[in-house]
């Protein structure tokens, strides 16, 4: 099984849409569970879009290829 590991950094303040910033930012931000980007105007839910953001991420770094693994690694021995 092969797995890489995403930095969840600021995956709930991007929107999921357009890349801008714009969702709520500090401490005082953790207890807003939804936002509207000022940019492209859609609704997030926090939870939602950050996991849209980790998703996507995740697929990019997937469309650039997944590495080869040889016979040993993929039966777990070294």
């Amino acid at each position: 099984m092969w797995f890489d590991e995403v930095d969840e950094a600021f995956s709930t303040q991007t929107c999921s849409c357009c890349a801008s910033r714009t969702g709520p930012k500090g401490v005082a931000g953790l207890g807003i569970g939804e936002w509207t980007c000022i940019h492209c105007e859609t609704t997030h839910d926090r939870d939602c879009n950050a996991a849209r953001n980790i998703l996507a991420v995740g697929r990019d770094r997937l469309a650039g290829g997944i590495p080869a693994l040889s016979a040993q690694a993929a039966v777990g021995h070294d």
